[in-house]
């Protein structure tokens, strides 16, 4: 099942923010103009824009006032993954070449940094401090954590809590956000707020969990990149803490590999097959699940309405996807 198939009641509001999200990243440069909408082009859950008008539907629900939150959302996640790219050297995403590996560094640089500057022009359409306070907040969150995601690169005695703060910058405030943004564009009760916020802060940890296991069990086609490509570039996640932990040889084993000139197919493979063996896997669907439980406790106060029941499948769908 695809995930929009969750709330086919959004797509009219969903095709709303598309087009506007096209409107939205129009530069007069060429290079800027094409390179952004590429990225925009390849696609994507648009799981931010969809959290926004869930939330909102919790309170005064005005489309043509909520998208422009949903654009922002959408444009700050787009905006980090341009940079993710040239901080991972990563050549491909969603099986085409990134724009740092299509043009260059800078390139990609100026366009993550344009694509962020649209983001906010589209949210300072909203008369509403609070929001801004949020949103702001929530950049210097994601920044810290991108500078914390270079200082872990291949840090191979790194610990659990240190994987989840970086999760929790990386992918869980910005979901979290996204939900409370809508609640606070809608002008929601605070406790209804504080909820979606929790709500979309307990999904992102499972989000990124499974996009972490998935680098490891999804095929390339998959995951539109080589598997094990988060280990290759560096980034220690879940799945290799766990096999690391339980087992002091394969820990200095991956290590060693990974001073070798050059890691192979054939290198990655041997490891993506020990993690497997190692139960590593399961233990990391464990901690998604648990993280997926806090998240329906969250929904528990709101009021009985289609979209707490919207909200509940999407949380559903997230612990079980493939892609």
């Amino acid at each position: 099942m695809k995930l929009a198939m969750i709330y086919p009641h959004l797509k009219q509001d969903i095709d709303k923010i598309e087009k506007s999200l096209n409107t939205t990243i129009q530069a007069d440069h060429s290079i800027l103009r094409e390179a952004s909408t590429q990225l925009l082009q390849a696609g994507g859950k648009r799981i931010r824009p969809v959290f926004v008008l869930l939330a909102a539907k919790f309170g005064h629900y005005d489309i043509e006032r909520i998208k422009h939150v949903a654009v922002a959302l959408e444009l700050i996640h787009m905006a980090s993954l341009v940079h993710d790219d040239v901080i991972d050297d990563a050549e491909l995403r969603r099986g085409e070449q990134t724009i740092k590996a299509k043009w260059d560094n800078r390139v990609a640089m100026y366009t993550g940094d344009y694509i962020f500057a649209r983001a906010i022009e589209s949210l300072s359409t909203l008369e509403d401090a609070k929001a801004h306070q949020i949103l702001s907040k929530t950049i210097v969150e994601v920044c810290v954590g991108e500078i914390e995601q270079i200082k872990d690169k291949f840090d191979w005695d790194q610990n659990l809590r240190t994987y989840l703060r970086r999760i929790k910058r990386k992918t869980a405030l910005l979901i979290a956000v996204s939900c409370r943004l809508g609640a606070v564009a809608a002008g929601a009760d605070e406790k209804v707020e504080r909820a979606l916020f929790k709500y979309g802060y307990y999904v992102g940890m499972s989000y990124q969990i499974i996009d972490d296991v998935l680098d490891f069990t999804a095929t390339e086609k998959e995951l539109g990149k080589p598997a094990g490509s988060d280990l290759m570039q560096g980034n220690i996640t879940l799945p290799v803490l766990y096999a690391m932990d339980q087992d002091e040889r394969f820990k200095q084993e991956v290590q060693s590999l990974f001073q070798k000139e050059e890691v192979t197919k054939t290198d990655m493979a041997w490891v993506i097959e020990k993690i497997k063996e190692s139960g590593a896997i399961d233990q990391s669907f464990a901690l998604s699940e648990r993280y997926l439980n806090k998240a329906y406790e969250a929904l528990d106060i709101l009021p009985n309405q289609k979209e707490k029941q919207t909200l509940m499948k999407i949380a559903k769908y997230i612990g079980k996807r493939k892609s």
